[in-house]
Formats: C-alpha cells, sequence, structure tokens
C-alpha cells in the first residue's frame, strides 16, 4: 500500500470567510482528480471529538443484549439505531463491522414525522452512558455547519456563487450519521466494508488511530492514514451527477489490520430530501462511468428526488428493514 496522496487542504480561510480563493481552488483540484481530502484547520472542539470517542468505546465495550436495547428496528421509518456485525450489507456481502445510525433529532410533531417521511425522526440512545446523548447531537451540529461551509467552497471551486447549494440543495440537508466499530480481525479476505461509494453530496469522516481506509485511484488503491486533528472528505454520488461527472465519487473500502478495534465517524452532508437533483450548467462534457462504476449503475441516469435515490440505496444495505421503511 503505497503512502496516501490524498491531498490536506488547511480550511483555516474558508471558516473565517476571508475570502482567499486558493482553498476552494485546492478543493476543486481534488474533486477533479482524487474525490477525497483532508481537512484541517476546519475549528470542530478536540475535547468534543475526544469525548465522542471514549463515549463511542464505551458503548461497543458492552455485550450484545445491551447493546440491542437500541437496536435498529426499533426506530421504525427514521431508521435509527444499533446494528451488530454482518449486519450491514456492501454488495450483498456483511460487513466486519457494528454501528449505530444517528440523524437529525426531529420531534412526532415536524411535519415530516407526521407525514410518515422515511428517514425523519428521533434517534435511540443508550440511557446508561451519560452525555451521549448530548455529545452526540453537538458533535452532528457542528459537522452541520462544516458541511454548509465546505459547499460554499466547493461552490466557489465550480465558479458558482458561494450559496448555490444552500439556495437549491442544502437549505435543510438531510443529515445522516454513523459510528462504526471493526472489530479486530487477521483475515485479510473479510472486508470491514467493502468496495463502495456514498451516495449524496459530502461527507466528512472523523477517523481513530488504526488507519485501514484505502480509496480507489487512478494508479490503483491507495491508504487515507489518519492525520491528527483532521477530517477526510469525499464527494458523493449527487455531486457526481450534478457536476456531470467532473467532480467523481471515488469508490472506497475498509480493511482493519491494525490488530485492535477500529472507530469510524462518517457524517453524510446531504441533499433535502424532496428535491430534484439536477445537472449543473458546466462547461465540459458529461462523463459515462457506468461501466468501471462498482454497481455499474450510472448515477446520471437517475432521476428523481434525492430521498428517491437514497431509498433506493440504504434499503439494499438493511434488506430485513425495507419493508418497515418503504
Amino acid at each position: 500500500m503505497k503512502i496516501s496522496q490524498v491531498s490536506v487542504i488547511d480550511i483555516s480561510g474558508l471558516i473565517k470567510k476571508s475570502g482567499d480563493l486558493t482553498i476552494p481552488s485546492q478543493i476543486g483540484q481534488a474533486c477533479r482528480e482524487c474525490g477525497f481530502f483532508y481537512i484541517v484547520g476546519h475549528g470542530v472542539d478536540e475535547k468534543l471529538q475526544q469525548r465522542l470517542e471514549q463515549l463511542s468505546r464505551q458503548f461497543f465495550a458492552q455485550d450484545l443484549e445491551t447493546k440491542l436495547k437500541i437496536r435498529m428496528a426499533s426506530g421504525g421509518k427514521a431508521w435509527r439505531g444499533y446494528f451488530p456485525v454482518g449486519g450491514e450489507l456492501t454488495s450483498g456481502k456483511p460487513d466486519l463491522k457494528e454501528g449505530i445510525y444517528f440523524g437529525a433529532q426531529l420531534g412526532e410533531d415536524h411535519p415530516l414525522v407526521q407525514a410518515g417521511t422515511p428517514m425523519h425522526g428521533s434517534n435511540l440512545f443508550p440511557d446508561n452512558i451519560p452525555l451521549f446523548c448530548e455529545t452526540v447531537l453537538e458533535y452532528m451540529e457542528a459537522m452541520t455547519q462544516l458541511g454548509h461551509t465546505l459547499m460554499a467552497g466547493i461552490a466557489l471551486s465550480l465558479g458558482l456563487e458561494e450559496s448555490y447549494f444552500a439556495d437549491r440543495y442544502t437549505s435543510d440537508p438531510l443529515t445522516l450519521f454513523r459510528i462504526f466499530n471493526y472489530p479486530a480481525s487477521n483475515d485479510r479476505d473479510r472486508w470491514g466494508v467493502g468496495e463502495h461509494t456514498d451516495y449524496g453530496v459530502l461527507t466528512i469522516l472523523k477517523q481513530d488511530d488504526s488507519g485501514g481506509l484505502q480509496v480507489k485511484s487512478k494508479s490503483g488503491w491507495i491508504a487515507a492514514p489518519p492525520i491528527p486533528n483532521s477530517f477526510v472528505c469525499n464527494i458523493g454520488d449527487m455531486l457526481d451527477r450534478m457536476t456531470g461527472g467532473l467532480y467523481r465519487s471515488t469508490p472506497h473500502r475498509v480493511l482493519n489490520v491494525s490488530g485492535g478495534d477500529r472507530l469510524s465517524f462518517p457524517f453524510f452532508f446531504d441533499p433535502n430530501f424532496d428535491v430534484e437533483v439536477k445537472p449543473i450548467e458546466l462547461d465540459h462534457v458529461v462523463v459515462d462511468d457506468q461501466l468501471q462504476r462498482w454497481d455499474q449503475a450510472s448515477v446520471h441516469d437517475f432521476r428523481g428526488t434525492y430521498g428517491d435515490y437514497v431509498l433506493s440505496k440504504v434499503s439494499k444495505v438493511f434488506p430485513e428493514l425495507r419493508r418497515s421503511v418503504l
């Protein structure tokens, strides 16, 4: 495995709204060449991150029966809660990981919840771990703000007005957060999660110091090892579709051979659930990569709302929950 070739971008000027256009330029180059980039200078509280990691380890260290008290089946249409090792599929194969699904915390009186909209509702939190709920919600709020900032930078990188995505797609983003635990394994043929792309526009990943993330580059698979106080960002299928393949949703996978458990915290900043995703008017030819994609499905052929797209994808990840959600 080669040393990482993924760019590291200091976005402190973007956070401060300094008007420094070299940052969007760097983001654009990374999106065109790799689809992945690290960010530093993001301003997210390190103590909050440490608390999240500590509480997550505490949760996963419990016995299975205790963890299953917040099982996903109890989350219903909101699609929230815990799943055990092997409970999530990638390309039909069970992943070697367990995890908890979270989303925006919505009460029963929220219009989308009252309408029975899938993937909207309240979260399930363990009642035996103090501060877990507060920490997760505080972290999600920080990631949501960071997502808006990064999408402004991505808009500028495309020569668009800063508010392009917020005005059209992410005024009320579908924010999905996962905490994954990849158990220690010596089996190099058993993937923590197999090759896949993400569904939405932007993923912001916090990873622990175990390593194991691999990104598919033009020259083959490369490592994206942990860098202290950084996040790994990657673009998803909908940004690929919007940009006509100029910004590519890049396949990635995880193999945990660290000898210990690996924690991963992906935050998905996605379009509004009911918005129709359309191509941006850009001066370049659409790149049809259907034959090269991991699932042989072209994101450019898709028509419909983001909700249509994401439901078609996640129902394959958890087939046993499909009936309760769709």
